[in-house]
């Protein structure tokens, strides 16, 4: 079969490997789309002794049960289905209280991210992929292509959402930075599920425009401009929760500057920026929670699916073949994907 595997730093082609084989408790998947996602661009970016070089990559994946391990029951082939983007333990003390995203077994606290498909196990990247029975949930009639990125564009902001919704109440501002994979899914989650009033930033005049149309409040360009206007609209004192999918200095800076006192951060995105904390002081209002977010649960991923199944949610999604996989990574690399790439084998 044919797989996108990560061959050296930044670079990735299109291999064949042998089709995989499943156990007793798995399932093949023949793959209907595999979203590529900047977690993917970070990965391979990560230098020529990274362990993860030969393997296909892809940790958000949707198709059809092409076949069944003897022990399998509660599928049948021919069934829609989208995998796990946390191959969780389902045992330890995390999984059984509903963390799964946060497993002692697979999300190490020292490790580089927890186990997932294209992440320490093979992806989705491919024509097929075989995974546990487990670690599959029904997508009914959606189309795999739109439902792969629902496994990481739209479970991780659903998390971040869900650790902070007591505070959304309908007085409340919620401001979201970045609207591109992850954001404008987030945007839509915020829309479709709170009645906060809602602020959306990019540096891109289509992606504001994209917010506009789809539930924003106010969508305002991300510059040096963007925090005074938010304090201004707030009356000074600042955004209930801010959610931060981009993660560049730039972006968490804006994150503490608009942040009111009790209110909370929800960083996201990787770009690698930094706030000084200081033990009674700093950049910080008094009590203000701030959550390093990643992934989320089984149980946000069953919202994530009904919110799209009910059409309240949707990825603006561009195709590509399988065999243009090299293209996509450079399409995303330069900032020309809006919403999400997906690759169709």
């Amino acid at each position: 079969m044919r797989a996108v595997t990560y061959v050296k730093h930044n670079t990735v082609e299109l291999r064949e490997k042998p089709r995989p084989e499943i156990g007793a408790d798995e399932v093949l998947i023949q793959v209907g789309g595999a979203g590529v996602c900047h977690s993917d661009i970070s990965i391979i970016g990560l230098g020529d002794d990274n362990p993860l070089i030969g393997s296909t990559l892809g940790h958000e994946v949707a198709g059809t049960v092409a076949e069944l391990g003897e022990g399998v029951t509660g599928w049948s082939v021919g069934d829609r289905a989208i995998v796990s983007l946390i191959l969780s333990c389902g045992r330890c003390r995390e999984c059984l209280s509903g963390r799964d995203n946060q497993c002692e077994v697979v999300a190490p606290r020292d490790g580089l991210a927890p186990l997932s498909p294209g992440i320490g196990s093979p992806g989705g990247m491919a024509d097929f992929i075989a995974v546990k029975a487990r670690h599959l949930d029904p997508i009914g009639e959606l189309d795999p292509v739109q439902a792969a990125p629902l496994a990481d564009a739209a479970l991780t902001p659903m998390h971040a959402i869900n650790t902070v919704r007591d505070r959304m109440t309908g007085d409340a501002t919620v401001v979201t930075i970045g609207l591109g994979g992850l954001g404008h899914m987030a945007l839509q989650i915020l829309a479709a599920t709170t009645g906060a009033r809602i602020i959306a930033l990019d540096t891109d005049q289509a992606k504001l425009a994209f917010a506009e149309s789809h539930g924003a409040d106010l969508a305002l360009p991300s510059d040096g401009d963007a925090a005074g206007r938010i304090l201004d609209e707030t009356g000074g004192v600042g955004a209930d929760v801010v959610f931060d999918f981009v993660g560049v200095q730039p972006t968490v800076d804006l994150a503490t500057a608009v942040v009111r006192g009790g209110g909370a951060i929800r960083f996201v995105g990787l770009g690698g920026g930094s706030f000084p904390y200081v033990a009674g002081g700093g950049a910080l209002p008094w009590g203000v929670n701030i959550e390093r977010a990643y992934g989320g649960t089984r149980a946000d991923m069953r919202q994530v699916i009904a919110l799209a199944a009910a059409g309240k949610i949707s990825v603006e999604v561009v195709r590509y073949a399988l065999d243009d996989a090299v293209q996509a990574f450079d399409d995303l690399h330069h900032g020309k994907i809006q919403g999400r790439a997906v690759l169709v084998p």
